[in-house]
């Protein structure tokens, strides 16, 4: 596989790869289960729990403040793809849409399909994470996660749930899909949380 899809970093990226990873010579698509198909028009982001309850259309999304990202992708199987270019919103001014239990220390991603991940509140809330609606200048593909995902970039990326509808805000932890099946909590590339102990 190394050489055709996958490559190790060049001396000058080693500070930009976590140990252990690869570089993609594509963008990878790894799905578990069926991809869903949600079209923009009838996606939903519905906030709950610990928040007063908001449901925002994609049009609603698309009328908050857009930004341009450029971020590192790391995914849990050993690849990393540099320099991924995204548009969409930042968390930090999604949030600026809800109104938030100060008792509120966690977040639980929901998905279209049923797929949930979680996160600590300190994690989600990082002025770097964004909700993606295009890539490289195209809307969001299904297999990539549209209409719309979540992208921490400073986590691996089964913590940056693909489409996303649904976010829980929870006052404990509670843990997702893949860390109910033995992926660590948190998931931070540079410590290889991969896995649970």
């Amino acid at each position: 596989m190394l050489g055709k899809f996958f490559r190790p970093p060049a001396p000058e990226q080693r500070d930009r790869v976590p140990p252990g990873q690869h570089l993609a010579s594509g963008f990878p698509v790894l799905t578990y289960g069926a991809t869903p198909d949600i079209s923009s028009d009838v996606w939903e982001l519905k906030i709950w729990g610990l928040a007063e309850p908001l449901t925002l259309t994609y049009a609603d999304l698309l009328s908050l403040p857009q930004t341009e990202f450029t971020a590192d992708f790391h995914c849990v199987t050993t690849w990393s793809k540099l320099d991924v270019q995204w548009t969409g919103v930042k968390v930090t001014d999604l949030m600026r849409q809800v109104k938030l239990n100060p008792s509120a220390t966690h977040v639980m991603q929901h998905s279209y399909g049923g797929y949930t991940t979680n996160l600590e509140l300190a994690d989600f809330l990082r002025e770097e994470n964004f909700l993606a609606h295009t890539l490289a200048g195209e809307p969001l593909p299904a297999p990539h996660g549209g209409p719309v995902r979540l992208v921490v970039p400073h986590l691996y990326a089964w913590k940056s749930a693909k489409w996303i509808n649904g976010l829980e805000f929870l006052d404990h932890e509670e843990l997702g899909f893949w860390e109910r099946n033995g992926y660590h909590r948190r998931g931070e590339p540079w410590a290889e949380e991969r896995y649970s102990d």
